[in-house]
């Protein structure tokens, strides 16, 4: 990891959690019982890619250590296979807004993990997209602020935070630290800025839109800044450790001791008595059977990235339960990313109960401990076995467990 031992402001976090999960592991991968620590074992060239048929099977299923075959690796982000340059990039992590009046979104859908989560008072839903394959973009459109518990997430994947403006009394001291490398336009709150990465939409500008619904992120600008600033760019391939496990080529995560869903709610699908975030859009995910992806609608219709005009569509979705709390008459919300939780994987038409772990590896003085493991795991409810995902794009929704009943699927 690119974090650093250092001694900065308070800042006000959760506390974290220890947990022990216990349960049977893939042969080839080791769960993560000590902090920091991962112990693998080389596994096989992986034979052709299954049939439909092909049966969940723990024992086998999930990569081990990778490999470069024909310049390509696979993804940390995704499993799928991708050209080596790519797949040991530092993501970048970008903040997006998802009112309605900011819509539609650019370049959503080169997102190869997205989390979504409540703004203040839980009026509407905010998203953080984590790109690393993003060379055929120009830019990614709108921009907006940070809140501290994306930057958290963001820190899971090691990745490069993008923001424009930031909710300075609770972001600030994190963003600001030696801890978070940060591309950010120029703001009050802000120590190091990066305005060569942002412009404004002029056509969206004409058109009409709310001044903050008009910012971008240029790919030149953002590559301009992170050399400027001397930013680390690729993962320290020699010790790296994936933050998600996915399945082999040979396998599927199938989990077929597990129900059925074809529709998800994270929200609700309008009928909810109190706004929880997902109510002002009314998001869902309708999986489809024959690609085995799940689509996804919002605000009535398909939710499509303008850059392809394609509904963006994702592999897995997370729902991640969280607690939570307003900090302020303003409406600002904690989500506590922190310690352990509930939630439920959707993939391949199945729904799975899970748990999820994290412990923090810094104190709210933002003293670093190197022997803390940082990333977030995810383990089978049933069977305390980490979860294998299927090779592809991801999708988390954090949802404050005060509304959970309110989640459908």
């Amino acid at each position: 990891m690119h974090l650093k031992k250092i001694s900065k402001k308070s800042i006000c976090l959760a506390a974290a959690l220890a947990v022990v999960v216990t349960g049977c592991s893939p042969s080839d991968y080791q769960p993560h019982e000590d902090p920091g620590e991962v112990v693998v074992e080389p596994s096989e060239e992986p034979s052709p890619s299954p049939s439909p048929s092909s049966s969940y099977d723990p024992g086998l299923m999930a990569i081990g250590e990778r490999y470069e075959k024909d310049g390509k690796i696979e993804s940390y982000l995704t499993g799928e296979w991708i050209d080596t340059e790519i797949a040991y990039r530092r993501p970048m992590a970008v903040m997006i807004p998802n009112n309605r009046n900011a819509l539609p979104q650019y370049g959503i859908s080169y997102a190869d993990i997205v989390y979504e989560a409540p703004m203040e008072k839980c009026s509407c839903t905010r998203l953080m997209g984590i790109f690393q394959n993003y060379g055929d973009l120009e830019y990614i459109e709108p921009i907006r602020s940070s809140r501290h518990y994306f930057l958290l997430e963001a820190l899971s994947y090691d990745a490069i935070y993008c923001n424009w403006g930031l909710a300075a009394a609770y972001v600030g001291p994190l963003l600001n630290s030696d801890l978070v490398d940060n591309v950010s336009a120029s703001v009050s709150g802000v120590n190091v800025t990066a305005d060569e990465a942002f412009s404004r939409d002029k056509e969206r500008q004409e058109l009409g839109y709310s001044l903050e619904y008009t910012g971008l992120m240029t790919i030149d600008g953002y590559n301009s800044a992170v050399s400027r600033l001397g930013y680390d760019t690729k993962y320290p391939t020699s010790d790296y450790t994936f933050p998600l496990v996915f399945a082999t080529d040979a396998h599927y995560a199938e989990y077929e001791d597990y129900g059925t869903s074809g529709c998800i709610y994270p929200g609700g699908n309008g009928n909810q008595a109190h706004p929880n975030g997902y109510s002002e859009l009314n998001p869902y995910f309708e999986y489809n059977s024959e690609d085995n992806l799940y689509y996804r609608y919002q605000n009535g219709a398909p939710h499509i990235d303008e850059y392809n005009g394609e509904q963006v569509a994702v592999t897995n979705v997370i729902i991640k339960f969280v607690s939570g709390e307003q900090l302020d008459d303003q409406g600002y919300m904690n989500f506590n990313v922190s310690g352990v939780g509930e939630g439920i994987l959707f993939t391949r038409g199945r729904c799975v109960p899970i748990t999820w772990t994290r412990t923090l590896p810094f104190d709210e003085d933002l003293e670093y401990d190197e022997s803390v493991y940082a990333q977030t795991r995810y383990y089978d409810a049933k069977t305390g076995d980490e979860i294998i995902l299927n090779k592809g794009k991801t999708w988390i929704c954090l949802v404050w467990d005060q509304y959970k009943s309110y989640t459908i699927y």
